[in-house]
């Protein structure tokens, strides 16, 4: 009976880890506090666009297009290719 408990023991212990709860990465989540990010952000009344670097407010008049950008160039980039924003 012994060497069954110490075996169970073993196997829970081997086991533990993989259930651990691991981070989870969801598009268009803010990225952790002290980085800075960009984000192509559209005016729901104009539909024109324009770029930010904090993300509009839930309820706002702006909508966050896509995801954080890590760089304003690459947020530009994504703003060019943008075909929901009015010219």
């Amino acid at each position: 009976m012994t060497k069954i408990l110490l075996a169970t023991v073993a196997i829970l212990a081997f086991a533990a880890p993989s259930f651990a709860q691991q981070e989870q990465k969801t598009t268009g989540q803010a990225p952790p506090s002290g980085a800075s990010s960009f984000y192509v952000a559209q005016d729901t009344a104009t539909m024109k666009c324009q770029i930010v670097n904090a993300q509009p407010a839930a309820g706002g008049n702006l909508k966050v297009i896509g995801m954080a950008h890590p760089s304003q160039a690459e947020a530009q980039t994504a703003l060019a290719a943008e075909k929901t924003c009015a010219k």
